[in-house]
């Protein structure tokens, strides 16, 4: 099929380059012309493992390319897919919609013939019906369909979601619409990966409500991490005992920082607007998007008291400033509080991270950027793992204390033992929860 996507922003490129792997020709569109000469260039302007390879072996193979000419892309396309950014409305917390509306507006006007347009980008229940009136108001006679297909990737595993999902949500309002996106789904129908089809609302709304879930979980755990502090228990075993509930599962109950990144925050932020508009408060949200600003605050005070009580003069080393392992995403980043107020206290804050340097740099002022963790540890007088990198899970902590001013660690991920940190030579360590 002949596809348009419009956004190569996170969900668009990877959407994109896996549908060209589908086999499907895919057209990316972008209005910023550096990003389009960028992608020409085979050059990804996102960190994802494996997304330069198969983005380069779909081009190569004719299926894939990239344009800023919308009109070119739309003509003649069986689906046109908006992947635009709904980034947090300033002031009241909804998702800001004026890039789906200003694309919806375009792509009335570049229709040429019968075709679906395919919301990816998440947005509020409601919004695929007004993504249907812009178009009727700007082409009257255009003949489409509107459908709702929200995205489940996980930045750093996001090829794996796409290609191998744990199902797909597609909203649609006529057999025709369902049709076309049961072509566009078919390698996936055909190896048995679940698609479910829905009404437009249930498609926004299930996206909402997956992502408010899975913050809720994080957030419930880090709270029975406090707990845990208080009474003397060990959160990972209490994670462990309440993973093996098959009625609970084990993901997202790792105690940390608390959530950052692209979805999380701004999903439970518009979700809880949506449920005041609407009379039917979000309180569990609502209690969520507070509880996990607190956790923040509260790494903040576990660094200081390693400290003494104060940071002013210290050498803190902090492993990790990316939300996540595996991206170079800083969005939202627990390090983008944590961070600024141990500058704001007076350390002296050296950073490594992987992929984080090019987000990060604008992002943190007043620290110094390092490329190797023994080095960022020389001297310093606290480290601080704040992502958990693979190259940070199996550090020399021997070495890593040895070059310490004074070997203290705050393991804001829990990576290490408090009793594998002692033998290495900690002479004080914090965990979370333990």
């Amino acid at each position: 099929m002949k596809i348009a996507m419009i956004g190569t922003g996170y969900v668009g490129l990877v959407s994109g380059v896996c549908l060209s792997d589908f086999g499907h020709e895919v057209t990316c569109v972008d209005k910023d012309p550096r990003k389009v000469e960028m992608l020409l260039r085979g050059d990804v302007p996102i960190y994802e493992p494996g997304l330069d390879v198969l983005m380069a072996r779909n081009v190569a193979a004719g299926r894939l390319t990239f344009t800023g000419d919308l009109n070119a892309a739309v003509d003649g396309a069986d689906a046109v897919f908006i992947a635009v950014g709904t980034p947090t409305r300033r002031g009241d917390g909804h998702a800001d919609l004026t890039y789906v509306m200003a694309a919806a507006e375009e792509i009335g006007s570049a229709l040429t013939g019968y075709a679906v347009i395919v919301t990816k980008s998440t947005v509020p229940v409601g919004t695929n019906a007004a993504v249907r009136a812009v178009i009727e108001k700007t082409s009257p006679e255009a003949d489409f369909d509107v459908a709702s297909n929200p995205e489940f990737l996980r930045e750093g595993a996001a090829i794996d979601d796409f290609m191998r999902p744990d199902r797909v949500v597609v909203g649609v309002t006529s057999d025709r619409a369902k049709k076309v996106m049961g072509e566009i789904y078919r390698p996936l129908f055909l190896r048995d990966f679940p698609i479910l089809y829905t009404d437009l609302e249930t498609a926004e709304m299930i996206k909402y409500a997956a992502n408010a879930f899975l913050a809720t979980k994080i957030t419930f755990i880090n709270e029975i991490a406090r707990l845990c502090e208080k009474v003397g228990a060990d959160v990972k075993q209490v994670s462990k005992g309440m993973g093996l509930d098959n009625r609970i599962g084990n993901k997202f109950l790792h105690a940390g920082p608390g959530y950052g990144g692209s979805c999380f925050p701004k999903d439970t932020s518009a979700l809880a607007r949506i449920g005041q508009e609407h009379a039917a408060p979000m309180q569990i949200v609502e209690t969520v998007i507070k509880v996990n600003d607190e956790i923040k605050r509260r790494m903040i005070e576990k660094v200081m008291d390693l400290c003494d009580g104060s940071v002013n003069g210290k050498i803190v080393a902090v492993l990790g400033v990316t939300f996540k392992p595996n991206t170079d995403d800083m969005r939202d980043a627990p390090s983008l509080t944590i961070v600024p107020a141990l500058v704001g206290n007076g350390a002296k804050v050296r950073v490594v991270d992987p992929q984080g340097r090019r987000e990060g740099e604008s992002l943190l002022p007043g620290v110094t950027w390092m490329e190797d963790a023994y080095a960022a540890a020389k001297g310093a007088d606290v480290v601080v793992i704040l992502t958990e990198w693979n190259e940070f899970r199996a550090l020399d902590l021997a070495r890593l204390a040895g070059a310490m001013k004074t070997a203290r660690m705050a393991d804001l991920r829990n990576i290490y033992s408090p009793k594998d940190a002692e033998a290495a030579g900690f002479g004080a360590y914090s965990g979370v929860g333990r």
